[in-house]
């Protein structure tokens, strides 16, 4: 899930991150420097290493590990033993989730809301699903089943037991689906799970665009004792490719 390089690696980019916060002697604020220090720019290619950092620029040794702090709490970073590695993010996964930006942001404060300290909770793979695990990010003692990569990927810094079901990869979603997710989940048992959805018609039923991932979906169902439907009003009156159950089989929507 984070791309791991042996340790040389991340020293040759050690005067680069001081360079970018110490712009020609010039001390620059806390904003400035957590923008300077570009998550895209940490990676296979362009690791970043605080402590040579502070090698290289003793008088910011802290700072660095300060700013790097932020980023891991904001999620833009993972922090790693003297370093700091990118965030897994897909272009496409973004752009979905910065539609409906608003309106997603409200249904997981909510749906964070309906989680008490204690319980077990499954996620789904989806836009909205990630949004609420960012928001149950400061409980404690929550375990989180999914089959969401990046959801447990977001999750996996945070004081938060998290499953992760395997299964095969699909790409374009980061969800693991498959045999191997179902049996996992047959094995497991939730208190509630929140069921991102492609369509929902009050007739017909809750649709998703995928059949791998609608029977991950009822098996998912199955081990929940309350099932939440969560969307935004896009989704309202319409139906995708595959059924994954009727309506009246959630609690909450």
């Amino acid at each position: 899930m984070y791309w791991t390089e042996p340790r040389a690696r991340y020293k040759r980019g050690a005067k680069t991150v001081c360079s970018e916060i110490v712009h020609h002697g010039e001390s620059l604020n806390a904003e400035q420097r957590t923008a300077t220090i570009n998550p895209r720019n940490v990676g296979p290619e362009r690791p970043r290493s605080s402590g040579g950092s502070g090698q290289a620029f003793p008088d910011i040794h802290v700072t660095i590990r300060k700013d790097l702090r932020i980023l891991h709490s904001k999620g833009r970073l993972h922090r790693t033993h003297g370093g700091a590695l990118r965030m897994l993010e897909d272009s496409a996964l973004q752009e979905r989730e910065n539609l409906h930006r608003t309106e997603n942001l409200r249904i997981a404060a909510a749906a964070a809301r309906m989680v008490k300290e204690g319980q077990v909770v499954i996620l789904d793979s989806g836009t909205i699903t990630a949004a609420i695990a960012r928001a149950l990010r400061k409980l404690r003692n929550v375990t989180i089943i999914t089959n969401a990569i990046n959801i447990a990927v977001e999750l996996s810094h945070f004081n938060l037991d998290v499953i992760l079901t395997g299964g095969n990869l699909r790409k374009n979603s980061f969800s693991l689906v498959g045999p191997m997710a179902e049996g996992t989940l047959r094995r497991l048992s939730a208190d509630v799970f929140f069921l991102g959805v492609d369509g929902f018609d009050v007739e017909y039923g809750l649709t998703t665009s995928s059949l791998l991932e609608a029977k991950v979906n009822r098996t998912m169902m199955d081990g929940a004792k309350v099932v939440v439907a969560v969307c935004d009003s896009s989704r309202f009156g319409k139906r995708s490719l595959c059924l994954i159950d009727r309506p009246t089989a959630i609690r909450h929507m």
